[in-house]
């Protein structure tokens, strides 16, 4: 008896639905959709801003004046570099922004760096520590700018002077620190270190905070010092950070204004040290009554900080950033 075998065919196996092309559309935009609030933002208050001070710039304009505005071309950009008063007083106030920077940017860096450090140990009354570190980055600027005016304040009543002239016995008591041509500048400068620093210090913890632990364990079990772990293991995995702080640190110094404004509208302030790019912008357009020669100014520091950052971007990437 002999069996006979069938071939039973396989059961057919349906195809895969395809997704339909309204959906691949929709993943299409859907990136450009979530980041249109951001583009319309940078459009409304960065984008447009720049592009009506270029157009300014090559009218004369004055504020509530009957006149119309008058289109004069390049010659406000002219005058910028051939008017020996207003060329002179550009680059003055170029030089202290330059030196302002200089000092502000490796010193905040470092102290943030030094901070975070600090603040990332585990030890007890960290959170209190951290608060007060934290708290002169709450403070409305104003406050922060009179807070530090009585305390730069000449005479026997600022505080600074009251400290230094009981240490030295009141030899040292009577200094205009914000009036006086050799320490104006430099007074501003440790204020603004003191108001931001908590700033860049928060962006450089959460970087350490994302150093994995094992790297630590890794160079403990190697026998390596403390110090040789941070130079071999902290300062490694936060790089990148660091680099995007000294970026936004020398922007922001370029962009110096609230300070000497503030500092200055509250009492006597030496000009000549303090002057910078954007208070000389401010005081051309508004006080002097000539918008078109604030808008040319605004547009060539513009560009002299969009060079600055090309070249220590690139400057990065030469060294193996990315």
């Amino acid at each position: 008896m002999t069996t006979q075998t069938r071939n039973i065919p396989a059961p057919a196996v349906a195809p895969a639905k395809r997704k339909s092309s309204g959906s691949l559309t929709g993943h299409r935009f859907a990136g450009p959709l979530f980041a249109s609030p951001a583009l319309i933002g940078l459009a409304i208050f960065l984008v447009a801003p720049f592009v009506l001070a270029i157009v300014l710039s090559f009218y004369r304009v004055q504020l509530n004046s009957p006149r119309p505005a008058r289109f004069v071309g390049f010659e406000q950009y002219t005058r910028l570099f051939t008017d020996p008063d207003l060329s002179a007083a550009f680059g003055h106030a170029l030089l202290n922004n330059f030196t302002f920077a200089v000092i502000v940017v490796p010193v905040q860096t470092v102290l943030a760096l030094a901070l975070a450090v600090l603040v990332n140990r585990k030890l007890r009354g960290m959170v209190v520590f951290r608060t007060f570190i934290f708290m002169p980055l709450v403070f409305p600027l104003a406050l922060t700018a009179v807070i530090w005016r009585l305390i730069y304040s000449r005479g026997d009543e600022g505080l600074l002077n009251a400290v230094l002239g009981l240490i030295s016995g009141g030899a040292l008591s009577s200094h205009d620190w914000l009036g006086s041509p050799s320490t104006a500048l430099a007074s501003i400068i440790v204020m603004s270190i003191w108001q931001s620093v908590s700033f860049q210090m928060i962006i450089v913890l959460a970087a350490l905070q994302s150093v994995p632990a094992e790297l630590y364990e890794a160079a403990s079990l190697d026998r390596a010092s403390k110090w040789q772990q941070f130079l071999n293991v902290t300062v490694p995995g936060i790089r990148n950070t660091l680099i995007f702080v000294a970026l936004i640190t020398t922007i922001f110094s370029f962009r110096l204004f609230d300070q000497v404004y503030l500092l200055s509208r509250s009492g006597s302030v030496d000009r000549g040290s303090t002057e910078t790019v954007m208070t000389q912008i401010i005081n051309t357009g508004f006080d002097n009554n000539n918008v078109g020669q604030a808008a040319a100014m605004t547009v060539i520091f513009m560009l002299i900080i969009t060079v600055i950052a090309i070249i220590q971007r690139a400057a990065v990437r030469q060294r193996g950033g990315v």
